[in-house]
Parts: C-alpha cells; structure tokens; sequence
C-alpha cells in the first residue's frame, strides 16, 4: 500500500511580482513602453502620491493600459505604508503595480518597496520612468548639456544635510556645468527643509557668480499648469512674486536650472507657446463623439472637458428601422445617407440584433455627411460614395453634389434616410426635387441630458472654462438649459452661422466661427484666436493671461 501523497493548500497562491513604475512627470505620455505593458498585465495598481490640477486626468490617462476589471488604489487610501500594503497583496498572488512621478530611483524611494519585497521573498521589477530632471527642461525648452557643457550637477532641494555653500564654490567661474535644484515640495513652505529660491540665490552669489548669471525656474513641469520663469539670480524671488501675482499659484513641484543653456529658452520653449496651452475648454459633447476634437485640441495645449448636452435614445416605435433594415437586405434602395455618427450607431446595432454586418449593404450606395461619420462607417467595413466638400459638410452641401435621379441609369429611386427625430428637412426636401424618392426613418431620438455635477455647473457660470465649443444649434439650447449660461470671460466659439444665430439669441456674445462647417475646423479657429490673443498680448508687453485669468466682468451681452 502506498503511503497517502502529502496534502497541499490549493488556496495558498504564489506570490505575484511587483514593479515600481516610473509615470514620467506630468504627461501621461511619457510613461515607457515596458511601463505600459506591466499595467496591462496588474491585478493591483497603486496611484501616485504627487497631488496636482491634473492628477485625475493623469490617472485616467494611465488606467486606460489596464484591464477593465483592475483594482485601484489611490496613494491616499493605502492605509499607512503603501510599500507594506503592496507586498501584502502580491502575497495573495495579485501581480502589483506600484507608480512613481518621474524615475521610480531617481527623486524617488522606490528602493524601500525593492527592500521591502526581498524581505518578503516577493519577486520586484524597477520599471525606468523619465525624472524631472531630464524631461521638465524639455518642456521648458531649456538644454541642460549644451554645446560646451560636459557637467550637469543634480541637488535635491528638499535635503537638509546639503552643503549649499560648498556647491556654490565648486560651480562658480565654471562655465562648463549645469545646475539643476529638485523642488518636489513649495520651496518656501514649512515642509521643505531646503533653502527656497531667496536663500538659493543669495547663496549663489555669495559663492562667487555674478548676479546676472541667467536662471529659470519651471513648475508643474509636463502638466497643463507648466510656468517657467527666466530671470537672474539677483531678480529671480522679485520675478517670481511679480509673475505669482498675475494669477499664477502653482508652486511644486518646480525645477531651478542654472547654467549656459538657460539663454536658449526664449527661442527652443514649445510647450508653453502652445496657442491654446492651459485652456480649459467646454466640449459639449460625449467622449465617444468627442474623441478626435478633443485630441485635436490637446494638440493645440488645451485640457478638454466633455461634457454631453445631448442623451440618444431608441425611436418610440421600433416599426420604421425594422422595415429599413429588411429593405436594405431585399434591395428596396439604391442610396442610404448617413448624416450623423448615432444614425451609424442606430443602423449597425439593429443589424447586429439580426445578426447582419456591412454585407448586406452591397449594391447600395452610400453617402456621409461629416468626417466622424465616414469613419464611422469605414469601422463598420462601409466605404462611403458620397460626400459634400470639406468646407460644406451639412445637408444641404450633400444636395449641391448629389445626383439627380435618372431612370435610364438608376434601377431604384428610393434613397434611405436614418436621422434623429428633430432633425431639418433640408435633405430629405433637396433629394425629392432631384427626383428621388426618400424614406425618412427616425433612427433615434436626441433629448436633453441630465444635468452635469454641480462642480462643473459652477464653473460654467462662474467663467472657470476658458472657452466653449457649440458644435450645434441644439448644443447651444440644452448646455444653458441644463447649467446656464458660459460667464462673459469665456470664449465662444460656434461651428457656423445658425448656430452662432442661436447662440446669439441666448445672450451669448460669439468670439469665434468656424470658417466651415466642421469640428475640426472649429478647433482650428479656436486656435488661431488663442495665437491672436497671444501675440496681441506680447506686443502689448502684457503677459498671455487665459481668458479664465481675466477680470470678471459684466454678465455676457450679444454683440
């Protein structure tokens, strides 16, 4: 008989690996490659402890290379020590993911979590992230290594035990080397133990360089709230305040650079140039319809918000879309026209629910009105034949290039209209004086959408947005409807003349107008008065204030 085979604890699982990851500072999008394929594979993430404007953006922006069913938590939230809680959950065999701002190794204390996790006998990875150090002077436009410069001496600022007056001696007369001071706290605040910038200076100078030596300092490097101030070491606490008092409050973190390169950052700054850099800008709009204005105006430096004025509802009557889609199988239409991204939505999810796909449009025409909507369709395997020019993208531009109907050459005359329930006859009216006939089918119904948090309501009236996109008449009505209206500092900007007629009619006084009518031409005229306002106010030898920044004035009034 043999002896019974020792029993082991099938709940007892392996311990998961952690990895310390380096985020980058600031910009989601200098997270490493090896960094993003590590969230993907984390059953835990652990959220960064920088507090910042933009830290719920930031970290939406990195969750999104995670599962949808990861668990995250917040720094805040860890209950005490956030090296211990990690081991202890990679205990239970979660794989971890612990992120840092910057260098996991570098400014960072990522070596007590690799302690932590060989005492525990738990496997660990440093994943490398880009320190301050390196990326902050990018954004800023500074070359800390120039032509010339073989030295870059890195200080953290918030350590007490640095000689300050030994590093100001080593580096004066030396023309060969760059200073970089690592704030990660408010340099003038209690919780720094460094010397803030007024000691820094003085500190410097006592040293041995000379008072005109150019400094700069950059704060909330990477981020949409990024400032650089370049000044001397004899004006720098004078520029700071006198810049601080133009409405700039962002402290920490901040990066003082010294050193040849600085006198470069006028001509290679980039970052905040932007024409619309720090805007915060109203997309009326759900994220799905807004993803590519929204990347558009990111582009520009804008922070978009969506916020959707508009909620898709099914027709009443589900009879007319189940007729359409067995008149497209048995070939009752020679056309099909797709004015809008939730008519394309409409269509293929009452295909699916048959269980058809972009076959069944074959031998029927197809025509788009709109960027979104043509992709949309090509998502949808539908590679449209028709569209109005770039400068006319509306129904009425689709009639100027539409066929006439002609029944030598067209076997059908019926064309197949899915739309909202609101919307204009200006298509359907234009196809029948061509000749055809249309089947104009409500596809969906449009109502107003829920109210957004009071946070955002608030901000809406009390001019926290810098500008607005009306990217429709409706968008206009249902935004003031649902939060009131934009504060007289925000900017307006409207897709085209009807819409800035109803805008105008709410009170509102319209800044911009799209040259045509499209999102992406509206975000580009939204950029080009943001480089006006810009230049305008450089000329002036005014600083570039965000109209958010501006004085509050009078309730908005049409023109």
């Amino acid at each position: 008989m043999n002896p019974p085979e020792p029993q082991t604890d099938a709940s007892a699982a392996a311990p998961g690996p952690v990895a310390a990851v380096g985020a980058g500072p600031g910009d989601a999008g200098l997270l490493t490659l090896r960094g993003a394929q590590v969230l993907a594979e984390a059953d835990v993430v652990f959220g960064l402890r920088e507090p910042g404007p933009e830290l719920a953006k930031h970290r939406e922006a990195l969750l999104a290379h995670c599962r949808e069913d990861v668990e995250f938590v917040p720094a805040e939230e860890c209950g005490g020590d956030a090296d211990e809680e990690a081991v202890r959950r990679a205990g239970q065999g979660a794989r971890v993911v612990r992120l840092y701002s910057g260098d996991p190794v570098f400014g960072c204390r990522a070596d007590g979590l690799a302690e932590a996790c060989r005492a525990a006998g738990v496997e660990f990875e440093l994943v490398p992230g880009l320190s301050s150090v390196t990326a902050v002077p990018a954004f800023a436009g500074v070359p800390m290594m120039p032509r010339g410069t073989g030295e870059v001496r890195v200080v953290n600022g918030k350590d007490a035990s640095v000689d300050w007056e030994r590093v100001a001696s080593e580096l004066a007369g030396r023309s060969d080397v760059s200073l970089a001071v690592m704030f990660p706290d408010a340099p003038e605040s209690d919780r720094s133990a460094g010397p803030g910038f007024d000691r820094l200076c003085k500190t410097l100078v006592a040293g041995g360089h000379p008072g005109s030596t150019p400094v700069a300092v950059t704060r909330m490097g990477g981020t949409t709230e990024q400032t650089t101030v370049v000044s001397t070491l004899s004006r720098l606490v004078a520029d700071l305040k006198s810049f601080d008092a133009k409405g700039h409050h962002a402290t920490a973190p901040a990066l003082f650079m010294m050193g040849p390169g600085v006198a470069r950052q006028p001509e290679l700054s980039w970052y905040e140039t932007r024409p619309l850099f720090g805007w915060r800008v109203l997309v009326p709009r759900t994220k799905e319809q807004a993803a590519s204005l929204s990347e558009q105006l990111r582009g520009y430096g804008a922070v978009p918000e969506e916020v959707p004025t508009i909620s898709v509802e099914p027709p009443r009557t589900p009879q007319q879309m189940e007729r359409a889609v067995r008149g497209l199988v048995t070939g009752r239409y020679q056309w099909v026209a797709f004015t809008s991204v939730n008519a394309v939505r409409a269509v293929r999810e009452k295909f699916e629910e048959y269980g058809l796909d972009a076959r069944a449009f074959a031998g029927v025409k197809v025509a788009a009105v709109g960027e979104q909507t043509a992709a949309r369709l090509r998502e949808f395997g539908i590679q449209p034949d028709l569209a109005p020019p770039p400068d006319r993208q509306s129904g009425a531009g689709l009639v100027e290039v539409w066929p006439p109907y002609d029944a030598e050459l067209d076997p059908i005359e019926r064309v197949l209209l899915p739309r909202a329930d609101i919307a204009t006859e200006t298509l359907s009216a234009g196809l029948a004086d061509l000749g055809w006939e249309v089947d104009d089918v409500t596809a969906y119904r449009t109502v107003r959408a829920a109210p957004p948090p009071a946070p955002v309501r608030e901000a809406i009236k009390g001019g926290a947005f810098d500008a607005v996109l009306f990217t429709s008449s409706s968008t206009v009505r249902n935004l003031v409807g649902i939060a009131g209206k934009p504060h007289n500092t925000t900017v307006i900007a409207v897709i085209g003349p009807e819409t800035a007629k109803t805008a105008e009619e709410y009170g509102l006084r319209v800044d911009v107008v799209a040259p045509t009518t499209s999102v992406s031409a509206l975000a580009a005229a939204l950029s080009e008065y943001g480089s006006r306002q810009r230049t305008e106010a450089r000329e002036a030898g005014k600083p570039a204030l965000k109209p958010s920044q501006k004085r509050r004035g009078r309730r908005r009034k049409t023109l």
